[in-house]
């Protein structure tokens, strides 16, 4: 069972940044395909970005591509979301997710391990 916690949320102005934690209690973490989404208020959650196992791969949504980047130090067990350039509609409670595999899922149905979020909050 892998236990996922997010760190690094916080209240931020429009166009500063923040970097997101995802920290994994699995030592084989660097075997699993990991994701990042987030859920606004009444909103439903979407994805945000993912990375592979080895981190060859990344994927970003359209409208987080071109700020956010996302890494992982398998050392560590700890993937990491920089956020730049954050704007008002960036606020939510952004969420981890892990897979074993390699794929870099898009649906919530194609993650087996969740964090319980942590909040971004972009005032204007």
């Amino acid at each position: 069972q892998v236990q996922l916690v997010e760190s690094g949320g916080g209240l931020v102005q429009a166009g500063g940044s923040l970097r997101l934690s995802c920290a994994a209690s699995e030592r084989t973490f660097s075997s699993y395909t990991t994701g990042w989404f987030r859920q606004a208020p009444g909103k439903e959650r979407e994805f945000v970005a993912g990375i592979n196992w080895s981190a060859i791969s990344t994927y970003y949504s359209d409208s987080v591509k071109g700020r956010f980047t996302i890494s992982r130090d398998n050392a560590k067990n700890t993937v990491y979301l920089q956020m730049n350039s954050l704007k008002p509609e960036d606020t939510a409670v952004y969420s981890c997710a892990a897979r074993r595999g390699s794929g870099i899922g898009r649906l919530l149905s194609d993650y087996n391990y969740w964090g319980q979020g942590t909040q971004v909050t972009v005032s204007s």
